[in-house]
């Protein structure tokens, strides 16, 4: 439910016969997505190796490579949560080898040579000068003891104007929100102030100029960013403080109720793809729909949907950590060390009990949730008609919960929903998605 990029590759230095250093190009086909990996590996002058990884597709760069060792023709590195053996040919062109990150994958590299990565053609991105004025700007979360960069578009006329605040999905997120070659709220900023309003969009924590650790935070601590947004754009005088909204997509949409239920400054409230369910719910249904989207057939697809629940079942009742960690082994296998570690993160355990409904039940400002038909990772059948259900039990009479025909969990126009679509895809979101939320508010606050 959710990462930055930019894809030239430098070209490799001369590389000696028989020395596994320089950079290396895979593709991890890993279940529905593909992800391109470049492997930097450089010799020391006293022959120790070192290295660092760059997820392309993620845009996470430099991620540092903690242990790798040649061995003959065999090549082991480990990343924080990832581990990597491979058998190197007789002339040092290839290595075929096993990606391990709580499954396994083959995973084969290349070197990289001198060719360059083409950046993916995304015709949604505006191009400057635009229409409106920009301005980079940090603001301070005083409950975190943190500051967060953002970007506040303004429209160039008088204000004071409407605004809204983006929140990003699942996962550490820059301003963006980039993903795969994708920014899709660069995309939605740009289309929401050429219609008069202004829109904050933040980095999240740890990520480009926001302070603050990221792996220990939850999402609760994630809307005391957003309250922290709010708390900021009262201050601006270009901004009409009775017409601030927030814009969750995916766990942002989790977010949004959360702090809107708990201040009476929210206008109003966009949720694109945002759950109505607790998170286990979600990770059940997800790995079901994530896997016949990717071509698994429907009984195999229960069945992991099944082994998941078991998992997160699991998880969630078990209170000995020991114990847990040896069910995870009987269970899970060599993959267990990772999946424990990740899955018992302060987010993940957060994620998995939280339950939106209450949150959305207190809302009593206009609410917009949009899903896509095609959504794979917050299946709109599971999740729409559960925030109808709580707006309505909580008396709010100013709402709609509507399923776009053909779109997927980015909102984009999609065959399938599978994750790996979302980068072969040129439309960032789809206009049926940005007319119907431009459209709402513009309703809303201008009441047009």
């Amino acid at each position: 439910m959710k990462r930055p990029f930019f894809l030239t590759l430098l070209a490799a230095l001369p590389v000696l016969a028989q020395d596994i250093a320089g950079d290396w190009l895979g593709t991890l086909h890993a279940g529905p997505m593909d992800l391109r990996f470049l492997v930097h590996i450089t010799r020391g002058t006293d022959g120790i190796l070192t290295g660092t990884m760059d997820s392309l597709d993620q845009n996470a760069k430099g991620i540092p490579i903690r242990s790798i060792e040649l061995k003959e023709s065999k090549l082991t590195f480990a990343l924080a949560a990832i581990h990597y053996e491979g058998t190197v040919n007789k002339d040092f062109t290839a290595i075929e080898g096993t990606f391990t990150q709580r499954e396994s994958f083959p995973l084969n590299f290349k070197r990289a040579g001198t060719e360059v990565l083409a950046e993916p053609r995304r015709p949604q991105n505006p191009t400057q000068p635009y229409p409106y004025r920009e301005e980079d700007l940090v603001y301070e979360n005083r409950t975190a003891g943190i500051k967060l960069g953002a970007t506040l578009t303004i429209p160039n006329r008088p204000g004071p104007f409407p605004a809204v605040i983006l929140i990003t999905g699942s996962g550490q997120q820059d301003r963006d929100e980039s993903l795969l070659g994708h920014k899709p709220f660069l995309v939605l900023a740009d289309f929401l102030t050429r219609k008069g309003i202004a829109v904050l969009r933040s980095d999240d924590r740890g990520a480009g100029k926001s302070g603050g650790v990221f792996a220990t935070a939850t999402t609760a601590d994630f809307a005391t960013d957003t309250e922290a947004a709010l708390a900021y754009l009262k201050t601006r005088r270009e901004i009409d403080p009775h017409k601030i909204g927030l814009i969750g997509h995916s766990e942002g949409g989790v977010i949004a109720p959360m702090v809107a239920a708990r201040s009476k400054d929210v206008a109003f409230v966009v949720l694109m793809a945002g759950p109505g369910v607790p998170g286990d719910q979600i990770i059940v249904a997800q790995t079901v729909a994530g896997g016949e989207a990717a071509g698994m057939p429907h009984e195999q697809a229960v069945q992991a949907g099944v082994k998941e629940r078991e998992i997160l079942d699991l998880l969630m009742k078990e209170k000995d950590e020991a114990v847990l960690k040896q069910k995870f082994k009987d269970l899970l296998g060599r993959q267990a060390d990772v999946a424990y570690s990740q899955m018992t993160s302060p987010w993940y355990r957060y994620f998995l009990s939280y339950d939106p409904a209450p949150a959305l039940r207190r809302l009593s400002c206009p609410v917009l949730a949009i899903n896509g038909e095609k959504d794979t990772q917050v299946p709109p059948k599971l999740n729409l008609p559960a925030i109808r259900e709580a707006l309505q039990d909580g008396g709010n009479k100013h709402f709609e919960a509507v399923e776009i025909p053909g779109l997927n969990h980015l909102l984009q126009t999609a065959k399938t929903g599978a994750f790996r679509e979302y980068g072969q895809i040129e439309e960032t979101i789809s206009p049926s998605a940005l007319d119907k939320i431009g459209t709402w508010i513009a309703a809303t606050v201008f009441g047009r």
